[in-house]
């Protein structure tokens, strides 16, 4: 199995990681020499972005992770061409995207028929994204917050940067980093080109609830509650906090099989914890 990843992040290393495991060979592009010098680490072979790509088309799965910019996408303009080029495309073409294109449900539940209403410029962004990569035979991952070790919780109460804003009535789903990797690696198990998946936790919860479960954890002091309208967040905070829903994924559980083994933001953080030691 020959697994290609475009943008080496926090969530292609971990996918990278569980593929390796399975005695996968991966392969992922790269910009910056330091970004080389940890795919030499990690074992995964590295490929210069900015010169030929057309092994990814030659590839069994590809895993599409960059963020959209102003004008448009930035693997979708570096590999179409190639895979048109190449003449085929890869069993498995996997687009990560962001439940921000559901926009503000008022709490409401979401799922993958639901209308998109992106509220930001990056959710908007997003919307015109999917649909490039749908157009290729993709399978969309709407992605909720992401955490897991070294991006969690734990980590702002440890450096102080944790807060916790009191919205009443905001809540957000998240997934553990592991359990999105874990989605993946089912949806590549059972191809469906078109597919649409949520794939988060199965407990929205507001952040403030979070950020106290994390200190008893950890036996510290939780952070006091500011209310939002003294929290002086800048106008990304303020988008983040205007929209609440709560998203749900039971396709991801009938079509892929797939059970996050976090179902909650207590089971990810205890795992974070005990893994640390």
């Amino acid at each position: 199995m020959r697994l290609a990843i475009f943008g080496y992040g926090y969530t292609g290393r971990a996918v990278a990681r569980r593929a390796r495991a399975r005695g996968w060979k991966v392969v992922a592009t790269f910009r910056r020499m330091e970004a080389r010098t940890l795919l030499d680490a990690d074992g995964v072979e590295a490929l210069d972005v900015s010169g030929p790509l057309d092994r990814l088309a030659a590839v069994d799965a590809l895993l599409i992770t960059p963020a959209p910019v102003a004008n448009g996408c930035p693997a979708h303009a570096a590999l179409s061409g190639a895979l048109a080029d190449v003449g085929r495309r890869p069993d498995w073409i996997g687009y990560l995207s962001t439940t921000g294109v559901y926009g503000d449900r008022a709490g409401r539940w979401v799922s993958e028929r639901s209308t998109l209403a992106p509220r930001s410029e990056e959710a908007q962004r997003r919307v015109v994204a999917e649909a490039a990569w749908l157009d290729l035979g993709a399978s969309l991952f709407r992605l909720p917050g992401i955490y897991g070790p070294g991006r969690s919780a734990f980590d702002r109460l440890r450096n102080g940067t944790a807060r916790r804003i009191l919205a009443p009535g905001q809540v957000f789903s998240r997934i553990h980093v592991e359990d999105l990797a874990a989605g993946l690696e089912a949806s590549i198990s059972r191809p469906r080109p078109g597919g649409v998946y949520n794939l988060c936790d199965d407990e929205p919860a507001p952040n403030s609830a979070v950020i106290a479960h994390a200190a008893r954890l950890l036996g510290a002091a939780a952070p006091p509650e500011v209310p939002l309208a003294e929290a002086g967040l800048s106008a990304a905070g303020l988008r983040f906090y205007a929209e609440s829903k709560r998203v749900s994924n039971a396709r991801a559980k009938a079509e892929l099989g797939w059970r996050p083994a976090h179902p909650t933001y207590r089971e990810g953080l205890a795992a974070i914890l005990g893994s640390s030691g």
